[in-house]
């Protein structure tokens, strides 16, 4: 298999692909929100050293563990320690998890497009978004009504993902994303103009930029920059380990994480701006404050921008469709970047075609989500599978990583240091060493051991346990079992 494996056709492409990856739904949405709530502009500082610290480091590793290797996350951390295999499926399986529901994101900021054209939302958002469109479930427990409007978007969303998975490395996932990554660009800056011309713009910008010096004094503050840097750049689930093991021999590995890292946290800055000008106007309009306005997650996404694009007049359609049509745009390369991790590792275990490995793998994940995410139960089992998966799945296995090769694999550590080192401009040290073995898996270690002690002893917001158990739960014992028998499957010989 390692004579046939794809290539990127170019560094640039595999640097335009992994910030296509890294810039996703939630970061749009996601960074804004979570500055503003840690501090404003003083969240900055903590943010950027964790991105240096934490993030970056992290990333070097999982370029290092796939170039090295070649091969998907199973094979890559097989070849550096024993149990590595089971490491490896732990992360495939997240990403299936994620692209599970992922999709039916997408599907809501695909509808929304539409949507924005008159403001078919009405005067009053939240009821339309919950209860018009997702019509969601008053039900405890698991109801099995069927959404007929949710279900074609969600088939045109897997459909759309298969056909740019089909088209391989070269043709499918790079070429999208040459599309996706600079029309995103193109529609955010016109998006952020728009935003920062509306009356009361600057008071948005306020709120966001003006620090809170006392909030770096909090310890969560930390958490939360740490925890979201992770989040944002896809690291610590097999993504960048798989997209790296695509690259030609001799590729500048730290100067590509470099750009990857801090083209990322600009876009999210750049996120921020326009946002928190967006919800100055919305403030402005109101006669309030922005701490009155301001939502995070889907709220903001899909209540208050719907309320400020409503209060636009004459900009209202325009400003709709290019908010929606970006967070489309950057999910849909994001989604795209998810399933290729299960369609590779399957590839490298059993010597299935990528045309095979697409249409198991990938038309799998379809049926399931189309089923799952057809219901009145979409949005609370996007709610609850994505804070199990995340908080769980992708930093389990991020921290197990880390202390399987910083902490009891040194030479593996130091043989992937100096790998990185021959082929790339910027040398890693021990500084990078360091950060891995203490900084980075003491952030993790104090976050995993912190969410899973307040998952067992409060659970999830108010979810009924039973959701919890089966969804939250549920999708992490699936991603353990499913590692564990994958690992003891022999590999299957290329003929």
């Amino acid at each position: 298999m390692a004579n046939s494996r794809e290539n990127w056709t170019s560094r640039s492409g595999f640097i335009i692909a992994a910030v296509g990856s890294a810039v996703g739904l939630g970061n749009i949405w996601r960074f804004p929100y979570v500055a503003y709530e840690n501090g404003g502009g003083a969240f900055l500082i903590p943010y950027l050293l964790a991105l240096i610290t934490a993030g970056l480091p992290l990333l070097f590793l999982d370029y290092a563990v796939g170039h090295k290797s070649s091969n998907s996350p199973p094979k890559a951390y097989r070849a550096l320690f024993k149990g590595g295999e089971t490491l490896g499926w732990w992360q495939v399986c997240v990403c299936i998890i994620i692209g599970l529901y992922y999709a039916s994101v997408l599907t809501w900021a695909g509808s929304y497009v539409y949507f924005s054209v008159g403001q078919m939302w009405g005067s009053d958002p939240e009821g339309f978004f919950f209860k018009t469109y997702l019509q969601t479930t008053q039900s405890a427990t698991f109801d099995f009504q069927f959404v007929s409007h949710l279900f074609w978007p969600i088939v045109g969303i897997w459909a759309l993902t298969l056909i740019i998975l089909y088209g391989g490395v070269k043709k499918g996932v790079e070429l999208s994303n040459k599309i996706f990554m600079p029309l995103l660009f193109v529609l955010f800056t016109i998006l952020v103009i728009q935003s920062l011309r509306l009356p009361g713009a600057a008071q948005g910008l306020n709120a966001f930029f003006t620090p809170n010096w006392a909030a770096m004094m909090d310890y969560k503050v930390w958490l939360a920059a740490y925890g979201h840097t992770f989040f944002s750049l896809s690291v610590g689930f097999g993504i960048m380990v798989t997209y790296a093991s695509y690259l030609k021999p001799k590729t500048d590995l730290t100067g590509s994480g470099l750009i990857v890292g801090f083209a990322n946290a600009s876009t999210e800055i750049l996120a921020g701006i326009g946002i928190f000008a967006a919800l100055g106007f919305m403030a402005h309009s109101a006669g309030t404050n922005v701490q009155d306005v301001v939502s995070g997650g889907i709220g903001l996404a899909f209540i208050a921008f719907p309320k400020i694009i409503s209060s636009l007049g004459s900009g209202a359609n325009l400003f709709g469709i290019l908010f929606f049509t970006s967070l489309f745009v950057a999910g849909i390369s994001s989604m795209v970047s998810i399933l290729e991790v299960p369609i590779a590792a399957m590839q490298d275990k059993l010597k299935w075609s990528r045309k095979k490995a697409v249409t198991i793998v990938g038309g799998g994940s379809a049926l399931v989500s189309i089923i799952l995410f057809s219901s009145v139960n979409a949005i609370k089992l996007v709610d609850i599978v994505d804070h199990f998966i995340n908080n769980i799945g992708i930093v389990g296995g991020a921290l197990a990583s880390i202390i399987a090769i910083a902490w009891f694999k040194r030479d593996a550590l130091i043989a992937l240091r100096d790998h990185v080192n021959r082929i790339s401009t910027i040398q890693l040290g021990k500084g990078w060493a360091f950060t891995l073995t203490v900084i980075t898996a003491m952030i993790l270690l104090v976050t995993l051991s912190m969410t899973v002690y307040n998952l067992i002893m409060k659970g999830y917001d108010t979810y009924d346990f039973s959701m919890q158990f089966i969804f939250g739960w549920g999708s992490v014992i699936f991603c353990g079992v499913i590692a564990v028998l994958l690992s003891k499957m022999k590999d299957r010989e290329e003929k």
